[in-house]
């Protein structure tokens, strides 16, 4: 990975080997990249948009998938609902399944 800016990520997993990678889905202010029905928007309004410390309404790209080891995650911003979290594992595990 580039070093650089440093961007906002979901952890979607960790994974089970003894390296503990990350399996993250990159996060964009850019809404307009939405792909609807598939990526999930964190609007200002929404109940856990507090909780997740970022700075304006943002998109969590589904299809944005990437694994890094743990050592490279910096430190963590903040989080999403339970709800949130199961909606977005449940999108991921539909679209593999086709």
């Amino acid at each position: 990975m580039k070093s650089g800016k440093l961007r906002p990520a979901l952890i979607i997993a960790i994974s089970p080997s003894r390296h503990r990678d990350l399996l993250l889905a990159l996060i964009s202010s850019r809404l307009h990249q939405a792909t609807l029905g598939f990526d999930e928007i964190i609007n200002t309004s929404d109940s856990d948009y507090i909780t997740t410390g970022l700075k304006v309404a943002s998109l969590i790209r589904l299809g944005r998938l990437t694994s890094v080891e743990s050592s490279v995650i910096n430190a963590g911003l903040g989080t999403i609902s339970p709800e949130r979290l199961i909606r977005i594992k449940n999108l991921l595990i539909n679209w593999l399944r086709k």
